[in-house]
């Protein structure tokens, strides 16, 4: 599923390539350059890298990667559109809007749900992470980057998430780190320098 999702920089790439204006605001130019290009393929060589010891491993449906093929296309969409139809605005607010969308969606949902909710610890260190760190923290800096980066750009960071769930994962739960995951992380990171990295007298959109 993460090596499915983490075709979004990939794909915001081609259609960036056939709709280059759709890349920045006010219709200036967003096209992909050859470096990027090489930089894309690099990071996503070393994603597959973090995440061949477990391909094959889950259980793959048609549901489920269907469902992770609409997140694709989703976060896909939703950043084309951000970046190309709304304005830089605060955080809050998007966040907010982000939010109250996502809760339409789901209240429903928890209504069909029937297990027991027990109040412990874990859970409650687990939904203030999910609120503080991902939500409060993540979305807001995404929406940042979105704002101020082009497109391709921004969408390349999302090869940094499988490797760095990987090392996190082995250095808060002791789960297996291998040398083949760390040359993974080394290219996905080298990639993202590729796509980021500026050429001189670049000047940001």
């Amino acid at each position: 599923m993460a090596l499915l999702v983490g075709l979004q920089p990939v794909l915001t790439a081609l259609w960036l390539t056939r709709h280059p204006a759709h890349g920045t605001q006010a219709g200036s130019a967003g096209t992909v350059s050859a470096r990027q290009w090489g930089g894309l393929g690099l990071g996503l060589v070393g994603v597959f890298l973090v995440l061949a010891r477990k391909l094959g491993g889950g259980e793959l449906t048609a549901s489920n990667i269907a469902l992770a093929l609409l997140a694709l296309l989703s976060i896909t969409a939703g950043t084309l559109y951000q970046k190309r139809f709304v304005s830089p605005c605060d955080v809050r607010t998007a966040n907010l809007v982000q939010l109250l969308a996502a809760l339409a969606v789901t209240l429903p949902l928890a209504w069909l749900e029937n297990g027991d909710f027990v109040v412990r610890p874990q859970l409650i260190g687990a939904l203030a992470w999910s609120v503080i760190g991902l939500t409060l923290g993540g979305s807001s800096l995404l929406y940042l980057l979105i704002q101020r980066g082009a497109a391709t750009e921004v969408s390349s960071l999302m090869y940094l998430v499988p490797p760095c769930t990987a090392l996190l994962a082995w250095l808060l739960f002791g789960e297996l780190f291998a040398p083949m995951m760390l040359l993974g992380l080394a290219l996905a990171a080298a990639g993202v320098a590729l796509v980021t990295t500026r050429t001189r007298g670049a000047t940001m959109p």
